[in-house]
């Protein structure tokens, strides 16, 4: 046995990298991570102990998914064949750059964007082309065209509406980002419900275009780890070789069948989130703060004065924690608050115009 963990043989790589997270502070409202602030309908609920029940503790799960595959293509009118199912779509990112990424082979993203596109990518040994957003976070075409021209990258990503600046790209640039790039499109929809527009309608066997769903928002079941893609039938196929087997468990596939029961209870919520989404901007953009618009279920604000890291502590001593963004590149002076219940928005405007006034 070797004593000391310097001497055990890991990645040379690996050594220099970080696990991603989110740090969390014991608080009253918090309102970093882009939950839902709502928990799961309570019949949902109360019918978990029977579906406890139901499992076959001592069997494997069904690897292939079948039934859960079924209904959320139904949901999306397509077929199961389309449909891969895995522990939240972060899994399903790892899934595709194993199937395509890898060495010798590149993953092109458009920074400030989601930051697990990277982190996977190095884990996964894939080379990292970016290119740059404007000022305004907007993608510019010409600068999408030299990425692909340039660097002609096996996998692109491109998260819409966009985390963390919770702009929605316009159906046209994605369109030309389909036509322009040499490899796989993903188009990762984690907040598709927010927003005017999805991408799911355009995936086709014929293509490349895979789209990557969560039910972690708008279905309240982040705790659940259950994500999904709906891509072609071939891409499919090659990530059933990329996943372990068994990779999703009985009780999560069940549990999350069941939670389909109650799409249209829990999608009635984001009329409400969108409103208060609103309430928060334009009462922020009423303290003098700068506001990105977001078709999420968030807001990136940089507010003037005392500066981000001021302000995030300010909040957290109020009992209120955000997203500090401020150390990221193209972020600098950026915080991201997730709209929460009305009473979390209405002590975050509150602590934060107190923070701001005694400033």
């Amino acid at each position: 046995m070797r004593d000391t963990p310097g001497a055990y043989p890991r990645r040379p790589d690996l050594t220099a990298m970080e696990g991603y997270h989110s740090p969390q502070v014991d608080v009253d409202v918090r309102l970093n991570t882009n939950e839902s602030p709502f928990a799961p309908p309570a019949e949902w609920t109360a019918r978990l102990g029977d579906i406890a029940r139901s499992v076959r503790w001592n069997r494997y799960p069904d690897r292939e998914a079948r039934e859960l595959r079924s209904a959320i293509a139904a949901r999306h009118g397509t077929f199961a064949d389309n449909v891969v199912v895995a522990n939240g779509s972060n899994e399903v990112i790892q899934a595709i750059l194993l199937a395509y990424g890898g060495q010798g082979r590149s993953m092109a993203v458009f920074e400030p964007t989601y930051q697990m596109y990277s982190q996977i990518a190095r884990v996964t040994g894939t080379g990292i082309v970016a290119g740059q957003r404007r000022d305004d976070f907007t993608i510019d075409a010409s600068e999408m065209r030299r990425v692909m021209t340039e660097y002609a990258p096996d996998v692109t990503f491109l998260c819409n509406p966009n985390n963390p600046t919770g702009l929605v790209e316009p159906e046209a640039l994605v369109r030309e980002l389909m036509d322009a790039a040499p490899g796989v499109v993903v188009v990762d929809e984690a907040y598709a419900e927010f927003a005017e527009w999805s991408a799911v309608p355009w995936v086709a066997d014929e293509g490349r275009l895979a789209v990557t769903r969560t039910f972690s928002k708008t279905l309240s079941l982040a705790a659940l780890r259950v994500g999904y893609a709906v891509v072609p039938d071939w891409m499919a196929r090659d990530l059933a070789v990329t996943l372990l087997p068994y990779h999703l468990d009985a009780f999560s596939q069940a549990a999350t069948l069941a939670a389909l029961d109650y799409v249209d209870e829990m999608e009635a919520r984001v009329a409400l989130v969108r409103a208060e989404r609103d309430r928060i901007s334009t009462a922020m953009t009423g303290l003098g703060i700068t506001v990105w618009e977001s078709g999420a279920n968030f807001v990136l604000f940089r507010p003037a004065g005392p500066g981000a890291s001021t302000v995030w502590s300010g909040l957290v001593e109020r009992g209120v924690l955000v997203r500090d963004c401020s150390g990221w590149r193209g972020l600098e002076g950026c915080l991201r608050v997730t709209v929460g219940t009305p009473e979390e928005n209405d002590a975050f405007l509150t602590a934060l115009g107190d923070v701001l006034a005694r400033a």
